[in-house]
């Protein structure tokens, strides 16, 4: 059991992985979340006139932060020296708002989780600057959009691209 689940002991038990024996190598993760609200919630946000101030600054700060602390969080990830963390917020009338994060490193094991986190968080922070003006917005879907580097070399996620709306990939 502990030979094909890497993060298992032999005796079944959690464990980190060790990587020191990996190659250090550039490392990048493009994860996306979507936020789903009224028409009128999203040109408030477009406006810049949410009560509480300026939802979007605080979601990319909350995302980037929350990027750094992904080990604190995630109990068997590995703590990273990120290079960077790109994280936007973006608008899509008339009911959309997009969340992109780009993390990047030069290490032993990959951002992917950094990058999933990021939205993650940004996307719950958007929901709590915009929760007075609207309780039911939806938050999702969330996934890796694409990755670099490493054992596993480039992936990218079916459908991924700039602006991919997930409702129009329903066909609603």
């Amino acid at each position: 059991m502990g030979d094909s689940l890497t993060h298992l002991s032999p005796a079944g038990e959690a464990r980190m992985v060790g990587v020191g024996h990996k190659p250090e190598t550039e490392r990048e993760a493009l994860a996306s979340a979507w936020l789903r609200m009224s028409p009128e919630t999203l040109e408030r946000l477009m406006e810049g006139s949410v009560p509480k101030g300026d939802a979007a600054a605080v979601a990319r700060i909350a995302g980037i932060m929350a990027a750094k602390r992904t080990p604190e969080l995630i109990p068997l990830c590995h703590p990273l020296s990120l290079s960077g963390v790109d994280l936007e917020v973006r608008c899509h009338p008339p009911r959309q708002v997009e969340v992109r994060a780009r993390v990047s490193t030069r290490g032993r094991t990959g951002v992917e989780m950094e990058a999933l986190t990021a939205v993650s968080v940004a996307a719950l922070a958007l929901y709590d600057m915009l929760k007075g003006l609207e309780k039911g917005i939806e938050i999702g879907p969330i996934r890796l959009e694409e990755k670099r580097g490493g054992r596993g070399g480039e992936w990218i996620a079916p459908g991924s691209g700039e602006g991919r709306d997930p409702e129009a990939a329903k066909g609603s």
